[in-house]
């Protein structure tokens, strides 16, 4: 009873090569979740009926099916955005993932074309108090029912979110599944022989597999040509790359592409970006941070956001572990400690970097974390950015050298836009590595 999204990762590389030969610049236009739609594909029949929600820890809610007639299994979270429902649908970073969304109504201004953060609907389930039917809005192309549907991804809703949040809140995340209340024994049983997610190969889930350039022969308003950077695929979201595109000319890489390789474009920096599962996962998580420490090592610019934070904290010679139940929404303030401001910023992570001196701050009950490593590239991490709720890292500096991770998303859209101005930093700090970037043009 469990299905398969029917869209890939792995068809977004070729999707994108029939598109980017009439692009360029400012006018990009990613492969979008609602396209299919939008051309005439078929919408499935949404499930419906009584339905019942399991949880590892006992937890058991009824409720009502909706979205893809099928079982959703995976791990328990929650978010807080109050809008932004079909970007966290498409996030990749929710791959594997049960999402629970905490603002009781979802569904009510419908799915809209060429907002989604990628081409499919990641999270394996998706819980709600209450899924709109009939959007009310001019543009909606379609109901949040429909668009899971055709997505093969199953809801349910008339759940009592709160009760659910508070008790991962107080217990942690857990793994779930829900399906047909008349199919509670077989979803009993499939629970108690399912394993984490984080166990699998996230990353290469929703990466793509060919790199390419998506804003070749870019330049700026004085009609410069715009310094060509690598971004590692680890699950990025298309608001990443439309903000990068906006500073450099961006090549769009497989997270497994070493710095060998990625050097062999005439690269001058590398991006690493968000994406699922467990950052020390031996798979091409690790891949995309060898990288990185090598980029480092070379003394090449480099930025990392979320995923990637984590990746070159691991590089840094820093633990990572599981968090008790994460930040997933956009209302997360976090300190920067250089300046004492405060920053309102967009998450959405379930693993952190332990602090060098505090440890693994707000720790999962089972404990889970990475094993201790060595710095692989000898630069000295600092902590930059810490969350002013519960004191976890959220940013990293490399002490003298042009490096910076932050844990929050600064492309957050919708989202607060506190952040936004650290992709000009990154173009700062690779015009200043370049010793000016009209000299190093010239």
């Amino acid at each position: 009873m469990i299905m398969t999204p029917i869209n890939s990762a792995k068809a977004m590389s070729a999707a994108w090569s029939q598109k980017r030969d009439t692009l360029g610049g400012d006018n990009i236009v990613f492969p979008d979740a609602t396209d299919e739609i939008i051309s005439g594909g078929e919408i499935p029949d949404s499930a419906s009926g009584k339905g019942v929600l399991l949880m590892a820890d006992g937890g058991r809610y009824t409720g009502t099916l909706f979205g893809a007639k099928s079982w959703g299994a995976g791990e328990l979270v929650f978010t807080t955005g109050m809008t932004g429902y079909q970007e966290s649908l498409t996030d990749p970073s929710f791959a594997g993932q049960v999402l629970t969304f905490t603002y009781p109504l979802i569904g009510n201004y419908g799915i809209h074309q060429g907002i989604s953060e990628s081409s499919n609907v990641w999270p394996r389930g998706v819980v709600v108090r209450h899924a709109m039917k009939n959007p009310d809005h001019r543009d909606s192309i379609a109901s949040i029912s429909d668009f899971l549907s055709f997505h093969g991804v199953p809801g349910i809703e008339n759940i009592d979110t709160r009760a659910i949040t508070r008790r991962v809140r107080e217990h942690g995340c857990v793994l779930c599944v829900f399906g047909p209340l008349e199919e509670e024994e077989d979803l009993r049983k499939h629970l108690e022989t399912m394993t984490s997610p984080e166990l699998e190969d996230l990353v290469d889930e929703v990466s793509i597999d060919e790199p390419v350039i998506i804003n070749p022969n870019s330049k700026d308003s004085f009609g410069n040509p715009l310094p060509r950077i690598a971004a590692l695929d680890c699950g990025i979201k298309y608001n990443i790359l439309r903000s990068l595109c906006s500073y450099f000319e961006v090549v769009w890489c497989p997270p497994n592409t070493s710095f060998t390789e990625a050097k062999s474009y005439d690269i001058v920096a590398l991006f690493c970006s968000n994406g699922p599962g467990d950052p020390a996962h031996p798979g091409k998580a690790t891949l995309a941070r060898n990288t990185l420490a090598d980029a480092i090592k070379s003394g090449m610019p480099v930025m990392g956001i979320c995923l990637g934070h984590q990746l070159l904290g691991l590089a840094s010679g820093l633990q990572t572990y599981k968090m008790k139940y994460g930040h997933r929404g956009a209302n997360q303030p976090c300190v920067d400690l250089q300046s004492g401001r405060v920053w309102i910023t967009s998450q959405n992570h379930g693993f952190a970097v332990a602090d060098p001196n505090s440890g693994m701050l707000a720790a999962h009950p089972s404990g889970a974390c990475s094993d201790p490593g060595p710095n692989m590239h000898g630069g000295e991490a600092v902590v930059r950015f810490v969350n002013a709720n519960d004191r976890t890292v959220e940013g990293l500096d490399i002490k003298d050298k042009p490096v910076f991770t932050v844990q929050f998303h600064p492309e957050a859209a919708p989202g607060p836009h506190d952040a936004y101005p650290l992709f000009r930093r990154f173009r700062d700090t690779v015009d200043t590595h370049l010793g000016g970037y009209e000299n190093a043009s010239s």
